[in-house]
């Protein structure tokens, strides 16, 4: 492997952990704002307030995924059609 190569796969690496970081920072700023009151009445997380953050993270997540396939098929009808 080429250092070239190498570089490029370092770049592509960090730019992954960069977009993991990203996501888990807008999850949890997302789902802490709506599932946890801005006055803390209790130190431990109430039942309510973990299936509150439970079904928003599943939530969160689906649509990351939902988001990530759909761009990949348009990344793929692009690449299609710049190849005709």
């Amino acid at each position: 492997m080429s250092q070239k190569e190498v570089q490029n796969m370092q770049m592509i690496q960090e730019l992954e952990i960069e977009m993991m970081a990203d996501m888990y920072n807008r999850l949890t700023a997302a789902c802490h704002k709506k599932c946890i009151p801005p006055v803390y009445g209790d130190p431990e997380i109430a039942k309510g307030e973990a299936v509150c953050i439970d079904r928003c993270v599943a939530k969160f997540l689906d649509i990351h995924e939902r988001i990530g396939k759909k761009l990949g098929q348009l990344s793929m009808q692009d690449e299609a059609l710049l190849k005709k």
